[in-house]
């Protein structure tokens, strides 16, 4: 079955290229003929000369980043976009979240709609949809949100994953937390699944573990690329029955998103190192799933500066605190292992009851997937794909500060002149602090 991935907005169609090179060079790595075609089934679809086409279509509202991407594919010689699988106009949505929702995706309906079919129509079988966007500026976010209502009503029993990127706490954009807040509100309504990267988190991840003295998005987006691909390559699960999984969104779905309050997913990797040292350094799967079940409990997304102290609680009493580090409680878990030796590695506790919600048995709420093939250079690697607290304190920030501006009605006039009126702010605020609300109940 195949993925088709929609790469909206400049930081949608930058990370897209770079999941695709990396899933590319992943797949023709070595002799691993079965992996290499479970992995350009899912996300590539074959020319007569045989050459790899991705499954995706870019759209933005500005040329320049399109252009860049189809380029960079090209060049790589390994595999290309669409010749006609885009989508740009002359003018961006200005960083403006109502301008792209109400006026730029409207006025382009129909051309979007169209190369998203003609995508779907070259898939023997559809697993879903992914679309990817950031949260901070108008085209991703505004066209994004409504590009992702589009889908849902072509396709009403596809499987639609949102992966969103979030904004430099410090901030990119003035409007970034309104945006934020919109598009957050309406894709909880729209999506089956919200899957986070912050930026702040994979900076640091740049700074600290990979050592780059001067950190570029390119450099941001090649994490968030890894930690992607680290999830949506082939791998054998509890259902599969020996073969690559078929359905990776429908099983990853399932496995994490199973009640509409709790669509939020956040994801950390290890190891993570410079691609200098990896040939030098050895892991073992006891020790690499020490470090990750320490990184789920304490939040943290890097096994650099991870809290030791946190423990599970003793009793169910353990609602979460806005305040302070504490243990984060789990609604779901998926953990994916990659590499050699990989059906010897156990679950690392991270399957404990103690970790979860009361009201679901760890053995619905822990999922396991294994693939022996190692993934990017990395002998040994573990994905954690968590549903849980860890988006509770970035998301009531962002919500806050949000609110904040409206309560002075900062900048309310630029969103009001597009077709957005206060009180579809106040109905996107009422609808995040019903999501902050259950995740701070979580116990």
């Amino acid at each position: 079955m195949s993925v088709v991935t929609v790469q909206l907005g400049q930081c949608g169609n930058q990370v897209g290229q770079e999941l695709f090179d990396i899933i590319c060079s992943d797949a023709q790595e070595g002799q691993r003929k079965t992996y290499s075609a479970a992995s350009c089934e899912r996300f590539f679809h074959q020319t007569a000369q045989g050459d790899l086409v991705a499954r995706a279509l870019l759209v933005d509202m500005e040329p320049k980043v399109i252009n860049r991407s189809m380029s960079m594919a090209a060049k790589s010689g390994r595999w290309s976009y669409g010749a006609s699988s885009h989508f740009s106009q002359k003018q961006g949505s200005g960083n403006n979240w109502a301008n792209g929702y109400c006026v730029h995706g409207p006025c382009h309906r129909d051309a979007v709609e169209e190369l998203v079919r003609r995508e779907v129509e070259r898939c023997d079988r559809l697993a879903g949809l992914i679309a990817m966007m950031s949260v901070a500026g108008g085209t991703g976010s505004g066209v994004g949100t409504y590009v992702t209502q589009c889908l849902r009503d072509i396709y009403p029993s596809s499987f639609i994953l949102n992966h969103l990127t979030w904004p430099y706490g410090t901030g990119e954009v003035i409007v970034q937390n309104y945006n934020s807040v919109l598009t957050l509100a309406h894709l909880y309504q729209l999506s089956d699944a919200i899957l986070v990267h912050e930026n702040d988190t994979v900076h640091r991840i740049c700074s600290r573990l990979l050592n780059i003295k001067h950190i570029s998005f390119s450099d941001v987006n090649r994490v968030i690329a890894h930690q992607l691909g680290s999830i949506l390559q082939p791998t054998l699960t509890a259902d599969s029955h020996g073969a690559y999984s078929r359905n990776p969104l429908g099983e990853l779905v399932s496995a994490l998103a199973c009640h509409p309050e709790y669509k939020l997913l956040s994801l950390c990797t290890i190891p993570q190192m410079a691609s200098s040292s990896i040939a030098y350094s050895t892991f073992s799967w006891p020790g690499l799933l020490k470090h990750l079940r320490q990184m789920l409990i304490s939040n943290t997304k890097m096994e650099e500066g991870i809290d030791w102290q946190v423990r599970p609680p003793a009793d169910s009493g353990r609602s979460r605190s806005l305040t302070g580090g504490s243990f984060n409680t789990s609604l779901a878990n998926l953990l994916i292992l990659r590499g050699k030796d990989v059906y010897s590695a156990e679950t690392g506790g991270i399957d404990d009851p103690a970790l979860y919600t009361s009201w679901l048995s760890s053995k619905e709420a822990f999922s396991l997937w294994k693939s022996p093939v190692p993934f990017n250079k990395y002998e040994k690697s573990a994905t954690l794909v968590s549903n849980s607290q860890a988006l509770l304190r970035p998301l009531d920030d962002m919500v806050g500060k949000a609110w904040n501006m409206f309560a002075s009605r900062a900048y309310i006039h630029q969103y009001i002149k597009f077709g957005i009126s206060e009180e579809d702010f106040l109905d996107s605020f009422t609808s995040l602090e019903q999501v902050i609300s259950s995740y701070s109940q979580l116990c």
